[in-house]
């Protein structure tokens, strides 16, 4: 392997970890997920949302990522990404409250099918490509000068270092929470979950709709 794209490669991966590990809805969702039906679950998120990352990747190495900075495409994916996370903090908030007010008797429910292996894939996907901000990641992150500059080949190398850094973050995070649920659980347990879980959709959308028309 050429010695040139080694720096690239280590770059790659502390970014993708770095831009993976802090809080936010992604996270948040694979953290549900993975309490509701486990590891895989959540996962699945995780390698929707690198494959919409790697869609972004391949646009700006290819030199089309700055076309899709335009005012009207950026406002357009911003209401996408906001609606999307209204819509799943309105069925966790419900879900929490249809819990915590079921006769303490009745048997749990089960997960549904926006909780199984394929929904966790499309909706990991769904969140990535929706983002702005994973745009202004990908140009900030691969459209530097100093980077741009390296050829197409290596920039899709490190856009790929990118995405194995963050799903190790992925691994990690999905495992933690895994092993965290069998020291916990039962019916508070669960109605907990879904109702922090779409209260941190609702401060992530709004935080979004501030940092879009702000």
């Amino acid at each position: 392997m050429n010695d040139s794209i080694l720096p690239l490669l280590g770059t790659g991966f502390l970014l993708g970890w770095s831009v993976a590990w802090p809080p936010g809805p992604i996270n948040a969702e694979v953290a549900r997920r993975c309490l509701a039906r486990g590891f895989w679950a959540g996962f699945g998120v995780i390698l929707g949302a690198c494959t919409g990352d790697g869609i972004w990747a391949v646009l700006v190495a290819l030199g089309i990522g700055v076309l899709l900075t335009a005012p009207a495409l950026q406002l357009a994916m911003g209401v996408v990404s906001i609606g999307l996370l209204l819509v799943l903090a309105v069925m966790f908030l419900r879900g929490a409250w249809r819990d915590l007010t079921a006769p303490p008797a009745a048997a749990p429910a089960g997960p549904g099918k926006f909780d199984s292996h394929r929904a966790s894939y499309l909706l990991g996907f769904g969140m990535a490509l929706s983002s702005p901000w994973n745009v202004a990641f990908w140009l900030a992150a691969v459209g530097r000068p100093e980077i741009a500059g390296s050829g197409t080949l290596a920039l899709l190398a490190m856009a790929a270092a990118v995405i194995v850094g963050a799903m190790t973050w992925g691994v990690l995070w999905c495992a933690s929470v895994v092993a965290l649920h069998r020291r916990a659980g039962g019916r508070f347990w669960n109605m907990a979950v879904k109702g922090l879980t779409g209260a941190l959709m609702l401060y992530f959308a709004a935080t979004s709709a501030l940092r879009l028309w702000g």
